[in-house]
This record gives structure tokens, C-alpha cells and sequence, in this order.
């Protein structure tokens, strides 16, 4: 049984964030679940996915955030609650129907979790997601604890359904990745029956067409629902104030920089001077409460990533009140007293209020940092950001690097995001050299095949992930073929979302809960949008090369499919094809021509430099046995041995 299943009412859990969250929409009585995998929030539908049958509930990993809203979207107008999930780079995909949906309103509960990922660590930005509720004029909660994770989301159902609006949910990768213990409620036993309801007046939100016209009646609407919003969370109970009575120092925080302030305040024993006022509702902000505490302060520092967007609706809301309240001064990220960047950090927190406070924090010196880091990385390999062994995307990268190389015209590769993204270094060639949004690479491929009416004569690439051709690869590549652009899609198809732990997309023959699901063959939809397609085995190198040569000389869009299993992937793990050893008699490494190319150029960690014998070497453990430094090596040192399934050598 999953983990979030386990336990009764009262019983305490060790939780991480997402897995809260996933356990809160099973008390809220959730049925219809739909997102697109992203860091920091997969773990939400993952964890909703081993119990959907558990629950009778519906779980699906859509095609991009876009279609994931639109399916949420039909749970609530047929009138059961649902939720979507994604990071928060998929708002800005799912924005246009949003836009819509927000005049139109809801039925049945609808929450979004979107999760933002300060500091970018596993994204190319660190944009955020809370303006989109302002642009879209819907509620923002944002729980600052573990506890609120699971129980806000019950408590958003229940304002999505009292407005009949959306309701947006924040998380962030400290939340949504860390871990803490949550009392758990009870799971509700639903029985919801879904129906359509579509023969009432058309104004009727609850009866008639879903439509976002006429705009003079919705907007007016959607702004009254966001006004009803602003009163309910005057008296949320997940806002909260822990402090003095007359705090010198009022410090404003929300989400997991709740966490960073408290341990700030206790760094500098200020727990009688500075007061910490949490707040979950972050938009619209509830004026009497905010009004409050503002009276009681002498200054005010507010503490939030990434953007000052709580500081400026503040300030807005302060000038508003000033003649009530008197001249505040608000500390925070528009004077520089915290940055507009990255993750905030309790020794950052701490930083700006002993300035504020005239006291004094014990910072580590430059002489500790460096003593740490010795410490920390003693004996540790120097490793660059590489390719796992096996991976197919450095087989294929390295037959498209050399083709290119060859071909002699300054050809080059536009890419976008998934572990392919790791061309971009010089550890894994430097092939692609542009990275952008999601389908982005062969959307620009496609103006790059247009231009050379301008004298561009160098021939463009794009890669694009499996998963990432579903998501947004297909009308790029459609654009393409409409306009005879030039170029080649190389699509690196293995099987799965790698980059997010290998989630099921459309090409694969199961979806999110383990069923059997019809897959979409990318090679008959390439070839049915009119792209003339080659699909080739990147681990054979030589055939994977002489495709691409044949595809540099042919006109128009031209699809290259690479298809091979990713070496992580659960039906491949611990499975190997072939036993790689080296003939130490005829690697001459150094002193060859090559000057070991296989681990000073291809680098896959399975090979290995040995020092004192001044020849490669396999390590046996690393290895996954895909054969491609075999192709590579121009002495033919290299040998692989055909294995049977259960490992032993093929007589």
C-alpha cells in the first residue's frame, strides 16, 4: 500500500511536500488529476498515480500543461473536483486557455498547483507563477509549512467551489522536495456522479454554455469573485503571527521562507523584538489583517522569492492605508536590502534584519568557507556535467557533431530542455548551440531553414526529445513542412521522460496509472505531417551517420527519429547487450593518432584512462554494455562480446 494511503485521522506521517499535497487532495475528495511532468512537481501526480485505482480515481499525465488545464478543466464543468499540476514553466504554456477559464468559472472544485523553482536547480529560469494569478485575476494560497501542504488543499476546493473561480496553489522546491511530519485526516469515501450541464441560460455559470463572452458581464464577475476572495481570507486559518505584541521589526514572509525567517530570528535572539507574520493568502492580500499588524510595527521586512511581487502589492496596499496607519518603511527587495535572485537562506534573512536591527550575526569567515570546502571535496574526482553511461543521446549527439564536423559548413544544432541540454558543454561537444523553451529548437530550426534567400548557407539542426515532440515539437515541425524550411528534426527518442523520471507520454503503450494506452508512432505522424523520416539506432553509429549525410543533401524538412531506451530506464536497468573490454596490445592511446580519444573526447564514465598502464580500461561496474566506443576507437581496441539476455556470453 502507498504511503499515502497509510494511517487514520490523528496518526502522524513523515511527508515530503509534493507527497502532502498529493495525501491532501485525497481528503478533499479529488477525481480527476492531470499534469505534465516538472521538477519540483511530479512527485504529486507520481504519488497520485499508485493509488488512482485504490481510489477510483482518474490520473493522467497529459500531453503538455496546456491540455493537462483543459482536462481539469472538463472534471470541474461536469461538476466533480479536480486538480492539474505542473512547474511553472508550464503556466506560461497553459496561459491562453487560462485566460479564458478564469472569465468563464468553474463547477466543481478546480485547484492548479504550480511549482516554482527558485534558484533554478533543475530549470533555465527561475521565473515564477504568482503573477499569473494577478494577470488572470484568480486567488493565490501558498502554504508555508508541511502541515498547510496537505490541509490548504482542502481548504482551496472549498473557496474554488464557494466562487466558482480557480484556484491557484504555489509551491516551491524547498516545500515541494523536503520532508516533515503531517497529522492526517480522514479519506472521505465520494461518490460523485459527473454530468455536463449545457441547456441553461447562457449567463447561468452553473447551467448554461461555457463561454468567455460577453466580456462586459464576465469581467465585471470575475472581479467580484476575486473581491470575495480578499474577505474569506481575512479569517483564513492558515495565516498566522508569532511575535511581540509591538514588534520593532514585522517581518512578512510566505512559503518555505517562513521556514528561513523563523531560524533568522532565533540566530539573532530576536524573538522579543521582531514578529513573523506567515501568510498563505499572497493574492489578493487581506487588507484588515495586513492593516493590523502594520499598525503595531516600527519597520517592516518582507521576506519572499524570487520577485518582489508581496512587497509591491504591500507597499500598494500601505499607501492606501497611510493616512490610517502612518508612514511605513518597507524593507525588502526594491532597496536591495535581500536580492531579486535566487533562493533566500536563513544567513541571508539574517543578514538584512541585523542590519535593520543594529545587531550583530556571526558570519562565517572566508577562512572557515574554505576550510569547509576542503573538508567537503577532499579526495573528490574532479567530474564534469556528463551523459550516464549508455546514454543514447551521447551516441547520437557525437554521430551529429561528426557529420557536421565533416560536412564542413559551420552546420549547427538548435536544442531545447531535457538531458539533451547537456550538449550545450564542452564535456559532451558543444553541439547545440541554442537552448530554449520546450519545442523551442525546432521552431527556430525552422527560421534558421528560411534564410537562405539572405545567404545562410550552413545547414541546421534541431533535437527534441520524445516526450518533448508531444509537447510541443509537433507544431513547430508542422510550420516547417507548411513552409519548406530547410532543416532536420533529429528526434531522440528513448522512451520515456527521461529528464523527470520517466513518466509516460503518448508514445508509450501505458499511461500514469499502469494502463495499457494506445501509442502514437512519431515516425507516422512525421511522415503524415509531410517531412520525409529516417529512423535510425544511434548506437549504430555508422548507419545513424550515413542517414545524416543523406538527409544534409536533401531539400525541405527532413525528421531523423534516433531511437534507443534510455540506459536508467526501468525495463533496461541492469541489462546489458554486449561484454566491452580493451586489447591493451593495440590501444596505444597517447602516443596514437587519436591521442585517446574515447576518454578525453566521447568520456563515458564507463571508460576509463589508466594511469599506470597508459591504455583505456572498462569499469565493469559502470559499463551498460551499449557498444558504441567500440565504433569509435580508429585502433579497433575496443571489443564488445555479444551477451544473451541472462548475461552470458552468446557461443
Amino acid at each position: 500500500m502507498s504511503a499515502i494511503l497509510k494511517g487514520k485521522k490523528g496518526d502522524q506521517r513523515l511527508f515530503m511536500g509534493n507527497e502532502a499535497i498529493a495525501r491532501g487532495a485525497l481528503e478533499a475528495g479529488v477525481n480527476v488529476v492531470a499534469g505534465y511532468p516538472g521538477t519540483p512537481s511530479s512527485e504529486i501526480i507520481e504519488s497520485l498515480s499508485r493509488v488512482a485505482k485504490d481510489r477510483d480515481i482518474y490520473v493522467e499525465w497529459s500531453v503538455n500543461e496546456k491540455v493537462a488545464a483543459e482536462v481539469a478543466a472538463a472534471g470541474s464543468l461536469a461538476g466533480l473536483r479536480s486538480m492539474c499540476t505542473m512547474k511553472m514553466n508550464g503556466v506560461h504554456v497553459a496561459s491562453d486557455f487560462l485566460l479564458h477559464l478564469a472569465l468563464t468559472g468553474t463547477r466543481g472544485g478546480m485547484v492548479i498547483v504550480a511549482c516554482d523553482d527558485p534558484n533554478a536547480h533543475s530549470s533555465q529560469n527561475e521565473a515564477e507563477m504568482r503573477h499569473f494569478a494577478q494577470m488572470l485575476e484568480i486567488p493565490l494560497l501558498e502554504p508555508g509549512s508541511f502541515q498547510d501542504a496537505k490541509d490548504l488543499i482542502k481548504w482551496a476546493f472549498e473557496l474554488s467551489e464557494e466562487l466558482r473561480s480557480i484556484v491557484f496553489i504555489r509551491g516551491t522546491t524547498r516545500l515541494s522536495h523536503a520532508s516533515g511530519q503531517v497529522v492526517l485526516d480522514e479519506l472521505p469515501e465520494t461518490e460523485r456522479k459527473a454530468a455536463f450541464r449545457h441547456d441553461g441560460f447562457i449567463l447561468d455559470q452553473m447551467t448554461g454554455s461555457v463561454i468567455s463572452l460577453p466580456i462586459a458581464f464576465k469581467h465585471p464577475q470575475l472581479q467580484e469573485k476575486l473581491q470575495k476572495a480578499a474577505e474569506r481570507y481575512e479569517g483564513c486559518p492558515f495565516n498566522s503571527y508569532t511575535g511581540p505584541e509591538n514588534p520593532d521589526v514585522l517581518i512578512i514572509t510566505s512559503s518555505a521562507c517562513t521556514f528561513y525567517s523563523i531560524e533568522a530570528v532565533h540566530m539573532l535572539d530576536l524573538q522579543n523584538r521582531a514578529g513573523i507574520l506567515k501568510l498563505t493568502t499572497t493574492w489578493p492580500l487581506p487588507k484588515r489583517l495586513i492593516k493590523k499588524h502594520l499598525q503595531t510595527a516600527g519597520q517592516i521586512l518582507v521576506v519572499e522569492e524570487v520577485l518582489p511581487f508581496m512587497e509591491e502589492n504591500l507597499k500598494v496596499l500601505a499607501y492606501e492605508i497611510a493616512s490610517e496607519i502612518g508612514i511605513k518603511p518597507i524593507l525588502g527587495k526594491r532597496d536591495g536590502t535581500l536580492p531579486s535572485h535566487g533562493e533566500m537562506r536563513p544567513d541571508v534573512v539574517a543578514g538584512a534584519l541585523a542590519g535593520i536591527t543594529g545587531t550583530s550575526v556571526d558570519q562565517r569567515s572566508e577562512e572557515y568557507e574554505k576550510k569547509v570546502n576542503e573538508r567537503v571535496f577532499f579526495g573528490a574526482p574532479a567530474r564534469d556535467l556528463t551523459f550516464c553511461p549508455g546514454c543514447p543521446h551521447r551516441a547520437s549527439l557525437w554521430s551529429i557533431e561528426n557529420v557536421l564536423q565533416m560536412d564542413n559548413r559551420q552546420g549547427f544544432v538548435c536544442g531545447d530542455v531535457g538531458c539533451y541540454t547537456m550538449g550545450l558543454s564542452p564535456s559532451n561537444f558543444g553541439t547545440l548551440k541554442t537552448a530554449h523553451s520546450m519545442g523551442s529548437g525546432t521552431g527556430l530550426a525552422s527560421g534558421f531553414g528560411k534564410l537562405d534567400r539572405f545567404g545562410m548557407e550552413q545547414p541546421v539542426l534541431s533535437v527534441c526529445g520524445d516526450s518533448t515532440f508531444f509537447h510541443t515539437g509537433i507544431p513547430a515541425l508542422v510550420n516547417a513542412v507548411h513552409h519548406g524550411s530547410n532543416m532536420i528534426m533529429v528526434v531522440l527518442d528513448n522512451s520515456g521522460t527521461a529528464m523527470t523520471g520517466f513518466q509516460p507520454h503518448p508514445g508509450i503503450e501505458k499511461n500514469a496509472m499502469g494502463d495499457v494506452a494506445k501509442s502514437i508512432d512519431i515516425a507516422k505522424v512525421c511522415e503524415a505531417i509531410g517531412a520525409k523520416v529516417r529512423v535510425e539506432d544511434p548506437f549504430e553509429v555508422e548507419a545513424t551517420q550515413e542517414a545524416l549525410f543523406q538527409l544534409l543533401e536533401e531539400e525541405g524538412a527532413k525528421v531523423l527519429v534516433l531511437k534507443q531506451v534510455c540506459a536508467l530506464s526501468p525495463e533496461k536497468k541492469w541489462s546489458k547487450k554486449f561484454e566491452m573490454s580493451v586489447d591493451t596490445e593495440l590501444c596505444i592511446g597517447e602516443e596514437c593518432g587519436c591521442n585517446r580519444l574515447c576518454t578525453r573526447i566521447f568520456r563515458c564514465p564507463g571508460l576509463v584512462w589508466d594511469q599506470e598502464s597508459k591504455t583505456a580500461r572498462i569499469d565493469s561496474i559502470l559499463c551498460t554494455g551499449c557498444g558504441v566506443c567500440a565504433s569509435i576507437c580508429p585502433a579497433n581496441a575496443i571489443r564488445k562480446t555479444p551477451l544473451a539476455a541472462n548475461g552470458k556470453e552468446v557461443a
